[in-house]
């Protein structure tokens, strides 16, 4: 199967480094680690949990076109594999999405110095994700990916999910002492019945974008499969 650019491992290793540093820098600055006052808390939360794996992802694939490159050449992509770059799309575009229509439309609402669309917020919430999300369309193989992966990818979030519950019911607190990490999660609030409506709608959603994934995926396989050679007429 093709990438969108099949020669492309030059540009894939100077994309993938250059990625890899602006998804560093803004974890840096969500962090507090470029201001030389780390808020470690700040890694409790899905945001900058899936930028770290889009860090390790992305300069993973870095390595590989390189390994790939000294062993073989620098025509061809590269990546550790085809369905693990999806679902590492996935994974940071949850982050994407729910920011956008979930968390900001709220913090436009909420009283408070905080304002959404920052250079931090959108390094993690937005150009982290189009970064990602441009590396899988332009250097990662097509037609690879499986008509159940995107209920395979939901295990992502709902892994956090649980976590965040289970460290808030142990007496664990996130930032500015609240017992959940997003709004959407508080069940004195909401209830549980509401928050449940809540996850459930996020995860309909969200398998529905990982399907439009898919669905990209089979196109752009089908598109960029090099055409067979036509039998020799006699």
């Amino acid at each position: 199967m093709a990438s969108m650019i099949p020669a492309s491992r030059p540009a894939a290793l100077a994309y993938r480094i250059a990625a890899s540093a602006v998804i560093l820098w803004g974890i840096g600055r969500v962090s507090g680690i470029w201001a030389g006052e780390p808020t470690w808390s700040s890694f409790l939360y899905y945001t900058v949990l899936s930028n770290v794996l889009c860090l390790v992802w992305i300069a993973g694939s870095a390595i590989r076109t390189l390994s790939d490159a000294r062993a073989s050449g620098w025509r061809g992509p590269s990546t550790p594999s085809a369905r693990g770059a999806a679902a590492v799309m996935e994974a940071i575009t949850v982050t994407m999405l729910i920011y956008l229509f979930v968390l900001a439309p709220a913090l436009f609402t909420q009283p408070g110095a905080y304002r959404p669309f920052t250079l931090t917020d959108n390094l993690v919430h937005i150009v982290t994700p189009v970064l990602v999300i441009v590396d899988w369309l332009l250097f990662v193989p097509k037609g690879r990916l499986r008509a159940y992966d995107p209920l395979l990818w939901a295990l992502i979030p709902y892994a956090y999910l649980v976590f965040a519950f289970a460290y808030s019911a142990s007496g664990g607190r996130f930032a500015g002492g609240t017992t959940v990490p997003y709004p959407f999660m508080n069940v004195e609030t909401h209830g549980v019945g509401g928050v449940a409506l809540w996850i459930i709608g996020l995860t309909a959603a969200l398998v529905a974008v990982g399907y439009v994934f898919v669905g990209a995926d089979r196109l752009l396989g089908r598109l960029l499969r090099p055409a067979l050679p036509r039998p020799l007429r006699d």
